[in-house]
């Protein structure tokens, strides 16, 4: 899937998201959601939370959540659940050992998912690229197993990948280096 960020009609975007400090320095976390937003309209890794399969994936999981039971707030588009994500991944790992390891889960994560659905994509031959809706596309899977597997990871592939992102940015502006995986 493939989705262009928007430049709002305003030309290039800005170089920088807008992560604010303080006089003395100190990250200014009230800027975080610009910062999350910055990324939704000018960054295509982050922006395909908005592409229409992408949403589509979004809004077939969250049904399936709710079939199952489960309590899940539920979030009127995937872009919402992306920020949301983000920024309680920042209140859930304020340091900087905490955050390292929950972009490392989040990479694992993104390398299982992606794993996988190459794995489904090949074996049942789906045309992700041509097909408009990739729920549509899954019904090639034969099992509901396998499709509700393939779709997670799906949504698994696309949250995990702007998370990142936007998590390693952060990760940076914060620590003053590069996230690094462990070896």
């Amino acid at each position: 899937m493939s989705a262009t960020a928007s430049d709002n009609g305003a030309g290039a975007p800005p170089k920088q998201p807008p992560l604010l400090r303080d006089a003395l320095g100190r990250v200014d976390v009230d800027s975080v959601p610009y910062v999350i937003q910055w990324f939704l309209d000018y960054d295509q890794r982050v922006a395909i939370v908005k592409h229409p399969r992408v949403e589509e994936v979004f809004q077939w999981k969250q049904e399936q959540s709710r079939k199952a039971g489960e309590e899940v707030f539920i979030f009127n588009r995937a872009e919402d659940r992306v920020a949301i994500g983000i920024i309680q991944a920042l209140a859930e790992n304020p340091t900087e050992p905490a955050l390292h390891h929950w972009i490392s889960q989040l990479l694992n994560a993104l390398e299982t998912a992606s794993q996988a659905n190459e794995a489904t994509t090949e074996a049942y031959a789906l045309d992700l690229r041509g097909s408009p809706s990739t729920v549509k596309e899954a019904e090639k899977i034969p099992s509901q197993r396998g499709r509700t597997e393939f779709l997670l990871n799906c949504w698994v592939e696309t949250l995990c990948s702007a998370e990142v992102r936007v998590l390693g940015w952060l990760y940076k502006e914060f620590y003053g280096h590069p996230f690094v995986p462990s070896s």
